[in-house]
């Protein structure tokens, strides 16, 4: 239940810190689910760009039971609940996942995780918001291509599978810092289930 609370607080918190121009409401709590359309209009493509109706058919496509809600979704990805909030109206998304609270986390585990940000967390990144510690990714939403969007839900996941450890997104390393390790695995089974949007 406390987890459940602290993930609506940072949708919250990621939905009216979206644009410091425009804040966009919370979404409703009984708002019309969005199902996928079949149809070529609802896909990424060069002429569009990404759209909220394309983002909420390759959710549904890597988790079946995801939920969505209004212009916010979550899913579950190898045992990790991502939540998605898009903003279209300023062009933007973000895809996190709250891993702790910064009780307890000492200056170190924290210079640790700005490395990881330079070399081994790539697209997503180690961040901190309303006392806790995110892995997030973000990017503007009609400029993120479908490859894009699943690696940046991967990286995510990953990020947050890693913490504490190899501190890695699951990508390639960034030469000339101080990460070695790959996780790439999760990644690959991802963009796997995207094929067939």
């Amino acid at each position: 239940m406390r987890y459940y609370f602290c993930l609506l607080a940072f949708v919250f918190f990621s939905v009216t810190a979206a644009n410091s121009q425009a804040t966009p409401e919370v979404p409703p709590q009984s708002p019309e689910v969005l199902t996928p359309d079949a149809e070529p209009k609802h896909k990424a493509d060069e002429n569009t760009g990404m759209t909220l109706e394309a983002m909420v058919a390759i959710v549904q496509a890597i988790d079946e039971e995801a939920e969505v809600r209004g212009s916010a979704m979550q899913l579950t990805i190898s045992d990790v609940k991502v939540t998605v909030i898009t903003d279209p109206e300023n062009n933007r998304m973000r895809a996190f996942v709250p891993i702790q609270s910064l009780d307890g986390v000492n200056q170190q585990l924290l210079y640790r995780m700005l490395q990881a940000n330079f070399d081994s967390a790539l697209d997503a990144r180690y961040a901190i918001a309303k006392e806790h510690i995110l892995s997030v990714f973000i990017h503007p939403l009609k400029e993120l291509k479908k490859d894009q969007f699943i690696e940046g839900l991967g990286q995510v996941v990953n990020l947050v599978k890693t913490y504490g450890t190899a501190f890695t997104s699951g990508g390639m390393t960034f030469g000339g810092g101080d990460s070695r390790n790959l996780h790439r695995k999760l990644i690959d089974e991802l963009l796997k289930k995207g094929e067939q949007i």
